[in-house]
């Protein structure tokens, strides 16, 4: 999945269908009425990111197996054969907390305000893709 940063262009990548109730979002009437539509977004339509959404931070564990991994494959080659070797046992013990955090991480979110008005927010980020030029 691509990193998406508030601010930066992106467009969407797949055709989406919006269905479901419609809630007015000034000068609604007093009793509820039900609404309901659809909207139907083409693939292409560009816009710019407001926000970005990650509901789950890395725990301390999971940021030091980071660390010392990306420690071990930029310098690891240049270490003497006993300190890499305690390093790469370090990583080795870090991989199954890495690996549980992979699996339980949370989808990113975005806040996409498109070019024709649209605002979309709280959609799955993997929809987007970054704009061309």
């Amino acid at each position: 999945m691509t990193t998406l940063v508030a601010g930066h262009r992106v467009r969407l990548g797949a055709d989406l269908v919006l269905s479901g109730s419609v809630t007015l979002a000034e000068g609604a009437p007093a009793e509820k009425e039900a609404v309901a539509g659809s909207l139907a977004l083409a693939a292409g339509l560009e816009g710019t990111v407001d926000r970005v959404y990650e509901d789950q931070a890395e725990p301390p564990m999971v940021r030091e197996y980071v660390r010392l991994k990306s420690l071990l494959d930029d310098y690891g080659h240049q270490m003497p054969p006993e300190s890499r070797k305690r390093l790469e046992d370090e990583v080795s013990s870090l991989e199954p907390e890495w690996a549980a955090f992979q699996q339980r991480r949370l989808r990113v979110t975005v806040r996409v305000r498109l070019d024709n008005g649209f605002v979309l927010d709280d959609i799955p980020g993997d929809v987007f893709v970054p704009a061309s030029g």
